[in-house]
């Protein structure tokens, strides 16, 4: 069976103006073409669509149905096609854990004042890539470099590591505490999205782990007391929770924050998108 956007289109037209010689007028081709086309979807579908009187014409049970999802499948298309061809009236920034923390409300307050005839999209997807990879979004907001052979990135700006314990724990006492500290404790990691590794440490005094994939569950896990996270700046600014705090982690090299995108295909607004956040990190 196969189906065609024009048999849809045909579908719809008859349905909205009440009759085969309007529709064939709004369509601007002959009624003959409008019955012709009609009857081929009837086919494909095996079903009878419209009901047919001297006066009107109306949708059978089965017409209505499909007349429903019909306009859903059209508008779809008109939306794939108006995206294609209307000079990317849209940027879809992804990112998989805190955006980009403190300078997320400004980046979203500004971008319309700079370039209000593209409209910002934020999409969070939980990927290594913040949804780059699997066509979420248009440019990412990522803390680890990406495959060069894919993607090209930019470094806009740096943040802080900080370490996350529970609110009770007998760290949150200090002032600040340090990677050395945290070989000692069972680390909480996201191999998949995380900035924390273990080669952070030496080899020979690394934490023991646990693995998430969610930075709910992280907070979870961090304000139960069983584990502590290290994570950028960016996550404490993003995800204040009762029963947890954070203590910046004073002998760690920052968290480099970079904007990729696909090396190929880049959307036209990515150097306004590096141009606002690189002025935001740098205003900070």
């Amino acid at each position: 069976m196969e189906l065609e956007l024009r048999q849809l289109r045909v579908l719809v037209a008859i349905a909205d103006a009440g009759s085969f010689t309007d529709a064939a007028i709004e369509l601007g081709v002959s009624q003959a073409a409008v019955s012709r086309t009609l009857a081929a979807l009837e086919r494909a579908l095996d079903a009878r669509l419209l009901r047919r009187t001297s006066r009107r014409v109306t949708p059978t049970a089965t017409g209505t149905r499909v007349l429903a999802r019909a306009r859903r499948l059209l508008a779809d298309a008109d939306d794939l096609v108006r995206e294609a061809t209307t000079g990317h009236t849209r940027l879809r920034v992804g990112y998989a854990w805190a955006a980009l923390g403190r300078h997320t409300v400004p980046f979203q307050r500004e971008w319309p004042r700079r370039w209000p005839h593209i409209d910002l999209q934020l999409v969070r997807t939980n990927s290594a890539t913040g949804g780059l990879a699997e066509g979420a979004c248009d440019v990412a907001v990522v803390r680890t470099a990406p495959d060069p052979r894919r993607f090209e990135d930019v470094v806009v700006g740096l943040e802080r590591r900080y370490c996350a314990m529970a609110s009770d724990d007998p760290w949150a006492r200090r002032r600040s505490v340090r990677l050395a500290d945290i070989a000692g404790r069972t680390l909480l990691i996201d191999p998949r999205t995380g900035t924390t590794t273990l080669d952070l440490w030496p080899p020979e005094a690394r934490p023991a782990t646990e693995q998430t994939t969610d930075i709910d569950d992280w907070l979870t896990a961090v304000a139960s007391g069983r584990c502590v996270g290290v994570t950028a700046r960016s996550t404490v600014e993003q995800y204040r929770r009762p029963g947890v705090v954070y203590r910046p982690v004073r002998d760690a090299a920052p968290i480099a924050v970079r904007l990729a995108w696909w090396r190929d295909d880049p959307h036209p607004a990515v150097p306004h998108a590096v141009e606002l956040v690189t002025d935001l990190y740098r205003t900070a």
